[in-house]
């Protein structure tokens, strides 16, 4: 166990170049043989890939003494981490030939990024982190917005091919939104009790936590619709592609808006 905790304390963000190219050529080749069918060759490759994110993101929370979770670049990396599962899991469960190459194109839009912008990373963390609702409530909202973002992507799939039956993609986009809405209710929970632990409230209107309240709000009337209004397929893409932009404003937009500056919730870059 020393051995192993000794090799991963030696991760460093500078080698994630090797980490990201890594995982996008095994996650590609895994897209393209599932592409030709063969799935387990498939299963084989785009697991492969996540192991290496894994080890990779393991290594990191050692060598950092902490978990990466706090800066803007950390998020990214459990962003493409969490894509890369939810494309497992449809391809494993519904055989879609084309989900992994989607999820790896998403994956790799946000490891590049990673790459092409690195971050300092230091093992310093705010107190207010040294939370035990930090980690959860973290992996909650990132777990949300990968099953958000595959299922936006299905919907997307679905308006465009018109012809044929789409029962079965629009049930596996509706299982994907009510999983990530799910966890983005819980991630939101979590923040609350955290807030009121740390703070003692459990919403202070910070841009963060209105813009998340505005997020589920937006996914929640998605689902409304669904439920009440399943044939018209065409408003119900456009409140999930408009769910999925006020996510991108909650997840890091904020740090944007003059509102935001000295708030708890911006991502530090260093």
């Amino acid at each position: 166990m020393d051995q192993i905790l000794n090799l991963l304390s030696q991760t460093h963000w500078d080698h994630f170049i090797w980490y990201g190219m890594t995982v996008i050529l095994l996650s590609a080749v895994g897209a393209g043989m599932g592409w030709t069918m063969r799935r387990p060759l498939a299963l084989l490759f785009s697991t492969a890939a996540l192991l290496v994110m894994t080890y990779f993101i393991a290594g990191m929370w050692v060598s950092l003494g902490r978990p990466p979770m706090r800066t803007q670049g950390e998020t990214r990396l459990l962003y493409s981490f969490f894509v890369l599962i939810a494309g497992i899991l449809v391809y494993s469960r519904w055989r879609y030939r084309w989900i992994l190459s989607f999820s790896t194109i998403l994956a790799a839009v946000f490891i590049i990024i990673n790459i092409v912008k690195p971050q300092i990373h230091s093992k310093t963390m705010m107190a207010a982190l040294a939370s035990p609702y930090f980690v959860p409530h973290v992996i909650s909202y990132m777990f949300a917005y990968g099953m958000l973002g595959i299922s936006l992507i299905i919907g997307l799939y679905a308006a465009y091919k018109r012809s044929g039956d789409h029962t079965e993609l629009l049930r596996v986009m509706d299982n994907l939104a009510y999983t990530g809405i799910g966890f983005l209710l819980i991630g939101l929970i979590l923040g609350a009790i955290w807030a009121k632990a740390a703070w003692g409230t459990y919403w202070g209107w910070d841009p963060k936590e209105t813009w998340a309240a505005i997020t589920l709000a937006a996914y929640l009337l998605f689902l409304h619709h669904r439920k009440f209004h399943p044939a018209d397929l065409r408003t119900s893409i456009w409140l999930l592609i408009l769910s999925f932009l006020f996510l991108q404003m909650c997840w890091y937009g904020v740090n944007y808006l003059p509102s935001a500056k000295g708030s708890i919730h911006t991502y530090g870059t260093t």
